[in-house]
């Protein structure tokens, strides 16, 4: 059987291809909206759990993985980090795929090594802050001091437990935009216009991540860019292709 973790879009997509090429696949989710998305893919078993090291190694050692295919979030570096470790330990081949970054040529581009430090960069170069990290970094920007005085827009996914959470870290509701990506470059000039944003804050989430977009609607609006750059993660193995990672798998595997 071949465990993917697969909670972006890339992710669904290969564990489909995988599925295609003839494979047992489970692929592991956090989110009920993952999950929904990847019931779409009639044969892949889902896993639910969230998993630590020892999570990852105990379902290794009762499903009989025969490899791990890693395609989480660019910027989920301890699930890499935790699978890497188990994979070592139980003998099981690991690959990450891992989707391409954007290129930003723009001398208004700032780029960062972390949240506290986009939240930091963002206060230095505007007052009215426009956020399109996704909602896992919001209490670091709703605590930060740098920001006290600023007029902090969020965009976020439009689920109930996201909203409220927005709403416990004291985003008002005319200072959450819930909707639903990928976003075109003029819904995102518009956008940034609407809230009259001065700086934008964003992740190097790749084209699929809306990264592009997002970098041509900064430029023609001529405003400051945060980017907080990818974690370092030390990869075993890693591909941005779907042939490279199923060439992978076939080596590493008895089908």
């Amino acid at each position: 059987m071949i465990f993917i973790a697969a909670g972006t879009q890339d992710g669904r997509e290969l564990a489909g291809f995988i599925l295609e090429h003839g494979y047992e696949v489970t692929a592991s989710v956090v989110s009920e909206y993952g999950e929904e998305l990847l019931n779409r893919y009639k044969g892949i078993k889902v896993n639910n759990k969230a998993m630590d090291e020892a999570g990852f190694v105990e379902y290794f050692r009762q499903n009989e993985v025969e490899c791990f295919v890693d395609a989480s979030h660019p910027y989920a570096a301890n699930i890499s980090t935790n699978a890497m470790r188990a994979c070592e330990k139980c003998d099981v081949p690991y690959i990450r795929y891992e989707r391409a970054s954007s290129q930003l040529d723009y001398d208004k581009a700032y780029y960062v090594e972390s949240v506290e430090a986009a939240a930091e960069k963002a206060g230095e170069l505007g007052r009215h802050v426009f956020l399109t990290t996704g909602s896992r970094s919001l209490p670091v920007f709703a605590k930060a001091a740098a920001l006290k005085d600023c007029d902090v827009i969020c965009r976020i996914l439009p689920e109930s437990e996201v909203v409220r959470e927005a709403r416990e870290l004291g985003f008002s509701p005319n200072h959450i935009i819930a909707m639903q990506g990928p976003f075109s470059k003029e819904l995102n000039k518009e956008l940034f216009i609407k809230y009259n944003a001065d700086v934008v804050v964003t992740k190097n989430s790749g084209t699929l991540g809306g990264a592009d977009t997002k970098f041509a609607a900064v430029k023609e609006l001529n405003l400051p860019l945060v980017i907080i750059d990818r974690p370092k993660v030390e990869y075993t193995n890693v591909s941005d292709s779907f042939d490279v990672v199923m060439e992978f798998i076939k080596a590493h595997t008895k089908k």
